[in-house]
């Protein structure tokens, strides 16, 4: 790897999180083949902070506009809510997200990622899932970042099917496809 000046790795440092602003220093570190500390006082120089501040910056403005959750309800961070058409949310996996044994996460938060996120695409005081088809695809670790990408593909009355889609770095590891009932628009139950 050809080795860089400090400006142009600067420069690429920030071209790689306006890509991606959920990189971590370590990814940040590998992809532009330097250490840790260089990558954290680039970032001090270029008064980029650090992941967690970066996520709750994003998470900060798109929180305000969920109606159908609290923001501690959504699973994962999310960093982008159009509602009614589509959203994103990160979810860094944690220690105590794993089974011990082999470091694997536990499928229920893939789930609850993909569902939250879901919910929180409707405009509405009072969304309930109706129906889920999910798909694990790929064992999830310990340290990944599972970035969930969800889109409304139908909306029939107070349903809408939404197309849920999960991947650690470009590989999908989850996938549902989910309807939700607007059950606030309903006017009650959705029995059929």
């Amino acid at each position: 790897m050809k080795k860089r000046g400090r400006k142009e790795r600067r420069k690429a440092l920030q071209d790689l999180l306006s890509k991606d602003p959920f990189m971590t220093d370590w990814q940040l570190a590998d992809e532009l083949g330097v250490s840790i500390a260089t990558i954290r006082l680039d970032r001090m120089a270029l008064d980029i902070p650090e992941l967690r501040e970066r996520a709750r910056i994003i998470a900060a403005g798109t929180y305000s506009e969920i109606k159908a959750l609290h923001g501690e309800e959504v699973i994962g961070d999310l960093v982008e809510l159009n509602l009614g058409r589509d959203g994103a949310s990160v979810l860094e996996v944690t220690d105590h997200m794993v089974f011990a044994r082999n470091q694997i996460l536990r499928g229920h938060y893939l789930f609850a990622q993909g569902n939250s996120l879901a919910v929180a695409l409707v405009d509405s005081d009072l969304v309930l899932t109706k129906t889920a088809q999910v798909r694990y695809r790929s064992p999830v670790r310990l340290g990944d970042r599972v970035m969930a990408q969800a889109v409304v593909t139908a909306v029939e009355d107070h349903r809408y099917s939404v197309s849920v889609t999960s991947s650690v770095h470009d590989e999908v590891v989850f996938s549902g496809e989910f309807v939700v009932v607007d059950v606030a628009r309903k006017g009650g139950s959705d029995r059929d």
